[in-house]
């Protein structure tokens, strides 16, 4: 059986590669990855990374980012290719389905391998794999964190005690909202004990499974992992203090004023159904029918073949709290739902082998197994289109403020002048964008020497802005034209985001030279 179930695993963890690892460099990078990209320059080119409290999350993602770059090709980081970035995310999430087999005692090794195949299939899971951001890390080691402690309360090993501290560190040092996590598991297990009081007339008592000298050893381990990455590794005395001082902007954020604010619903409509336009409906419905199948089976029954009831109760419970939690806070981005979508998974593994084994002739079990295969492949479907067609395209869910492909012929225009401008890379640009809404462009133009550092970034048209190339909002465009004269013109409006443009300037003689040459260069042979 052993044999068969890792035989079974590692079959699901291919086909998550396969529909994970093709064409990682697609999409053009979003917002938020380019941010990150950034940021771990800084730690890759000058060995150096200070926490930041008022953005960016922890450092756990840059520091894993330095391996896989180390084994990458790419030499250096005008170079480095967005595929080698999102190998990091794909890593974690194929990585989180090979963890599964930590839970195989308390779901059942059939229960696993359905959650596992799920997880690899998920439109969701399989989109933000493919996302250079700091979820799927997090999501990760939450679970190595509930199956550690799980492990702990049923064989009181310290061995187990530690390595729920140390995951509990890193969950701290990846993203604040791990305390979200933290705060579920205390009320699912809460929750658990008075429902097993409830239905059952089992007593609550905590005490018999702790060991004080134990849940010490852990709370240590997790501050010390915590504190080690926050603080660049003990070169940065005061990044653990930032990292508590991080909850005061982060609050203000999560109920202020901000185009991320949303109704309750906005996860619910995004993974359950979603239907933009004249494109597909989305939908991951399946996994919360087997859930709620998974879930109600372990609240009423006596036991459940295989599995051990009071963990799925528990995880039932903790994926209530993390939803409701994610659900009330107005501050919504897509790839948070991932934290409760995975307790869902791992409950819908429970539905489905309960939903099969339910009916007792042949022939029903038969056609509820042909159902769920049914549903487990309109999901890998559905995650084969989100990243090979919508991968950019709003009728997407989980497409969300992203970049479009038009921003990257401007990119190439600029590349292409520079190719013919006497100073090269090192030729006089700017950009001005109100708001300093111009991410990503801070990546794709990382190879001109003149956008490094602050000085030609603006978000407004200064007096002194002087350059060969200015990249701007059409806001600015009167600013600019009495700014610039009659030296420039505009020579195309490019689209950064939906609805969001930037305006191409090039001064009128490098752009007639430019065009003179580009005509003049004889066609490539075909």
């Amino acid at each position: 059986m052993t044999r068969g179930f890792w035989l079974g695993l590692l079959v699901v963890a291919a086909v998550a590669v396969a529909l994970r690892w093709p064409q990682l460099s697609l999409r053009p990078m979003h917002t938020d990855e380019a941010v990150h990209a950034i940021k771990f320059a800084d730690l890759w080119q000058n060995g150096a990374y200070r926490y930041d409290p008022n953005e960016y999350h922890g450092p756990t993602l840059y520091y894993a980012t330095l391996p896989v770059v180390a084994l990458s090709s790419d030499p250096n980081f005008d170079h480095l290719r967005e595929s080698t970035l999102r190998f990091v995310p794909l890593l974690f999430g194929v990585g989180l389905i090979l963890l599964l087999f930590a839970v195989r005692d308390a779901l059942g090794p059939a229960a696993t391998l359905v959650a596992a195949g799920l997880t690899a299939v998920s439109p969701a899971f399989v989109f933000y794999s493919r996302y250079y951001i700091h979820e799927l890390i997090l999501v990760l080691f939450s679970m190595l964190f509930l199956a550690s402690a799980w492990h702990y309360a049923e064989k009181r090993s310290v061995g187990w005690a530690l390595l729920a501290g140390a995951s509990l560190g890193v969950m701290h040092a990846t993203k604040e909202t791990s305390v979200i996590a933290v705060a579920a598991a205390v009320g699912g297990l809460g929750l658990t004990l008075l429902w097993n009081r409830w239905r059952e007339g089992i007593p609550i008592a905590l005490k018999p499974k702790l060991n004080l000298k134990h849940l010490l050893a852990a709370v240590a381990l997790a501050l010390l992992v915590s504190g080690a990455f926050f603080s660049s590794f003990f070169t940065n005395a005061r990044g653990p203090l930032d990292s508590l001082l991080a909850y005061f902007p982060w609050l203000h954020r999560a109920g202020g004023h901000s185009p991320h604010l949303h109704p309750w619903p906005f996860y619910f409509e995004r993974l359950f159904w979603f239907h933009h336009g004249p494109g597909p409906v989305w939908s991951e419905a399946l996994i919360l029918i087997l859930a709620l199948i998974g879930f109600g089976a372990a609240l009423f029954r006596k036991a459940l073949p295989g599995a051990n009831l009071n963990f799925i109760r528990f995880l039932g419970f903790y994926t209530l709290a993390l939803t409701a939690a994610y659900s009330v806070i107005s501050y919504k981005t897509p790839w948070c739902a991932l934290g409760f979508l995975h307790g869902m998974i791992l409950l819908a593994g429970v539905g489905a082998v309960i939903l099969v084994r339910a009916g007792k002739p042949v022939a029903v079990r038969l056609t509820a197994a042909a159902l769920v295969l049914l549903g487990t492949g309109h999901l890998a479907w559905q995650a084969h289109l989100g990243n090979s067609i919508f991968y950019e395209d709003r009728r997407n869910p989980y497409v969300y403020a992203q970049t479009v492909s038009d921003i990257l012929e401007l990119v190439n225009n600029v590349e292409a002048i520079a190719k013919v401008h006497p100073q090269g890379y090192q030729l006089p640009l700017a950009v001005v964008a109100v708001g300093n809404d111009y991410w990503p462009l801070p990546w794709y133009l990382r190879r001109f020497l003149s956008l490094r550092g602050p000085d030609h970034w603006y978000s407004e048209v200064k007096p002194d802005l002087a350059a060969d190339i200015v990249i701007a909002s059409p806001k600015l465009r009167p600013a600019l034209a009495e700014r610039l004269g009659q030296t420039h013109q505009v020579v195309g409006l490019f689209g950064l985001r939906p609805s969001y443009n930037l305006h191409f300037w090039v001064r009128s003689d490098l752009w007639r030279d430019f065009m003179e040459r580009s005509q003049a260069r004889p066609e490539a042979p075909k």
